[in-house]
């Protein structure tokens, strides 16, 4: 059984142009590479013919797993309730030692971005699992790689 994956609307429509890119455009550029480096005849020293069945296999691998995603797809609902934190919820939160404010937007994993503006974390991260279903002003505690840190739940949009 494979496993669910959460993607936001906009998330989908990247993934799904992802897909007919390289099914319909990709393929067929590195056919035509493949076709070139054949007429070079001696397969066995053609350099260019073997970049090019590396090429075709990963972008092959890619298809793959993209299809894969795309079959298992489950769209996050962002017109929810904001009363307690959910997939799709944007969640500031406040580290109780050092008083310091860290917003976060709760994505499925493929979508994950630490470095998007706001950070997008994964519903896998210790950091969701401990804040799922909370409330504004609960102080949750957190066990994550990187050591334990408690954190109080300040807004939830």
């Amino acid at each position: 059984m494979s496993k669910t994956v959460y993607l936001t609307k906009e998330w989908l429509k990247n993934l799904e142009q992802e897909f007919d890119t390289l099914k319909n455009v990709t393929r067929v550029e590195i056919a035509a590479k493949l076709k070139e480096a054949i007429s070079f005849w001696d397969l066995s020293e053609n350099a260019e013919y073997e970049e090019a069945r590396n090429e075709q296999a990963q972008v092959e691998l890619r298809i793959t797993d993209v299809e894969s995603q795309l079959k298992n797809v489950e769209l996050i609902d962002e017109n929810i309730d904001h009363d307690k934190v959910t997939m799709g919820t944007i969640v500031m939160l406040q580290n109780v030692s050092d008083k310091k404010k860290e917003t976060y937007k709760i994505v499925g994993s493929t979508e994950a971005n630490i470095l998007a503006e706001p950070p997008m974390i994964s519903n896998e991260s210790p950091v969701w699992k401990a804040i799922l279903w909370k409330k504004s002003w609960t102080t949750v505690k957190v066990n994550a790689p990187s050591g334990k840190f408690e954190y109080k739940i300040i807004e939830i949009k």
